[in-house]
């Protein structure tokens, strides 16, 4: 994989970064973290321009969530039903809705980077369930300013260990997010319980 994304990096420089950053946003599964990581390296090896590649993968980052957002807000509840047909969808739009519910604004910005993973899902379900625009884009715009830094700028310290960062990275979104989902998991449960123990006094 490593190998095929520098090569794509090579032959189209910052515009296959744009591009990436832009479709993974409407949760088509490409590897944009290493992409920027890849930007960056090539950064540190004077093959690109910092501005550039910093720039590609915001703006590709920024258009894509907006995109999501406005299919999200014109598909609405009828979109999200679509969409959840297929169980493994299901069960992320339901913690995107879950992150959004709670979170609201905070939710799309730890979606952009911290929790990754829930972040195209993130961008259909504000959308969908009127978060409202304004509250949407600054929140967004924060998170993708974080994603891309870190990303890029990894990339740029370690430009000789791109693979093991990238892994290295992967593996602590996962754990990030399995440990935030059991969190609310349980929260849920003691407020059940909680509701529970309430109507039975």
């Amino acid at each position: 994989m490593t190998e095929t994304v520098f090569g794509l990096v090579t032959q189209y420089g910052v515009y296959i970064i744009f591009a990436s950053a832009f479709l993974s946003c409407l949760a088509l599964p490409i590897p944009t973290s290493l992409m920027m990581l890849t930007g960056g390296a090539f950064v540190a090896s004077g093959d690109l321009n910092i501005f550039s590649v910093g720039l590609a993968a915001y703006l590709g980052a920024v258009i894509g969530d907006q995109t999501g957002y406005f299919i999200g807000r014109t598909g609405g509840s009828a979109l999200v039903a679509r969409l959840a047909h297929a169980p493994a969808r299901a069960a992320v739009l339901k913690r995107a809705d879950a992150l959004i519910d709670k979170r609201g604004g905070m939710g799309v910005f730890l979606s952009t980077w911290l929790l990754a993973p829930l972040g195209p899902w993130v961008n259909f379900i504000a959308g969908a369930t009127g978060l409202s625009w304004l509250r949407f884009t600054i929140w967004d715009v924060l998170g993708e300013t974080v994603w891309v830094t870190v990303y890029v700028g990894l990339g740029y310290i370690f430009m000789d260990q791109i693979g093991t960062v990238a892994q290295i990275m992967s593996d602590l979104i996962g754990l990030t997010v399995a440990l935030t989902l059991a969190v609310a998991a349980a929260l849920w449960i003691r407020g059940v319980v909680t509701a529970k123990n309430q109507a039975s006094t």
